[in-house]
């Protein structure tokens, strides 16, 4: 007789990309192409901000990175939008249809548990942005996350794999 097989909780990958600028325009340039890829790959995701003039710097940003791309996006006030392929923009309270994939462009420690699925972390490269980052990494580690870090060094991406 067969034993029954237990099913594992998924966790969620955490990819961290490490720019080699402090520039936060590029930063926010960087968030646009990376969004926009989710985006154009079928998939939607949660921006998660500091704050609101945060969400609306990057909500503004979405319209004006690059001349010809179309992300259907919106700031998160507690009201879904009525095309669920929306990429959402704003604060911790993240509704659960867009908890799947999460950009990370704040200070805070996003969901990492089901339904989450992929953690995006984009940090420029001032000591302020990578003192948050490292933070944030060692909450990933010590929930035993898988990571992915992209780092950007001498014009290329160098890759790094740590965790479960």
């Amino acid at each position: 007789m067969p034993t029954p097989t237990s099913v594992l909780p998924s966790v969620p990958e955490v990819v961290f990309y490490v720019l080699a600028s402090s520039s936060q325009h590029e930063r926010q340039d960087f968030a646009c192409r990376l969004i926009e890829k989710i985006y154009r790959g079928g998939r939607f995701c949660y921006v998660l901000t500091d704050n609101m003039q945060q969400a609306a710097e990057l909500d503004k940003t979405l319209w004006t990175f690059r001349a010809g791309s179309f992300v259907p996006h919106q700031l998160y006030t507690d009201r879904l939008p009525a095309q669920q392929n929306t990429i959402l923009i704003g604060g911790n309270a993240i509704p659960e249809p867009w908890q799947n994939i999460i950009v990370n462009l704040s200070r805070h420690y996003p969901p990492t548990v089901a339904p989450t699925e992929r953690i995006v972390e984009i940090l420029d490269n001032s000591e302020e942005s990578k003192q948050a980052g490292r933070q944030r990494y060692k909450h990933y580690l010590e929930a035993g996350l898988p990571i992915l870090t992209h780092k950007h060094e001498g014009g290329v991406w160098v890759e790094t794999r740590a965790g479960a």
